[in-house]
């Protein structure tokens, strides 16, 4: 397989933590997000990849599938185990539920094509584009922080005492908000969950920092 990477993208973050949790070796395809104006948007990866995004999956068949949530599911029926939606319909459901607060209500707010437009029509300062960033994610956390404190399981993972898919999108998100200095006192279950994960071989592998792109 094969995994079109960003090192700071958070959503091929995602993918590269559930890839070393399944134990799944996946040859890395870096595009650089900035580069010559963005590798994402030349002609070779746009016809693999209309959306111009990262990640990008192509299996050991060829098959080419986007979307991180969506990678991360057909990871985890193809390779079982450890399974990073266990549980009842219920638990899986809250752990979903978990995820997409993240993927769909913080992050899309906070992409790189946004905050470009943000600069490049609206001409938005760099100092601007900081506030709107912390704000969205300081706007999501409590959300987040309320959902684990519902969810009855005392740790040290999101949903219980193995690292789930929640997790898989908690990390990303919480790397994003210590770049951007956000206060994270606030949310005790969240950086427990965090700790637990970051302390895994899996995740430390999938860092941004650990990425040979990061040179």
């Amino acid at each position: 397989m094969k995994l079109a990477t960003y090192f700071r993208s958070s959503a091929a973050y995602r993918v590269r933590i559930a890839l070393a949790l399944k134990g799944v070796s996946c040859k890395p395809e870096f595009v650089h997000l900035l580069r010559d104006g963005g590798e994402q948007h030349g002609a070779a990866y746009r016809a693999r990849n209309p959306a111009e995004l990262v990640p990008l999956l192509e299996t050991d068949g060829g098959d080419l599938l986007t979307q991180s949530l969506a990678i991360i599911e057909y990871l985890d029926e193809t390779v079982p185990e450890p399974a990073l939606l266990p549980g009842d319909a219920l638990h899986r459901a809250r752990i979903r539920a978990f995820a997409l607060a993240i993927a769909c209500d913080i992050h899309p707010l906070n992409n790189l094509r946004v905050l470009q437009r943000l600069t490049r029509a609206h001409g938005q300062t760099q100092e601007a584009i900081d506030g709107w960033y912390r704000h969205w994610i300081m706007l999501g956390l409590p959300p987040l922080e309320a959902m684990l404190a519902q969810s009855g399981h005392n740790g040290p993972f999101c949903f219980g005492t193995a690292p789930t898919l929640a997790d898989i999108c908690l990390v990303p998100q919480l790397a994003n908000a210590r770049r951007y200095d956000c206060a994270l006192d606030a949310f005790p279950r969240l950086l427990q969950a965090d700790a637990a994960c970051r302390a895994l071989p899996a995740f430390a592998a999938a860092a941004p920092e650990a990425q040979p792109d990061a040179a």
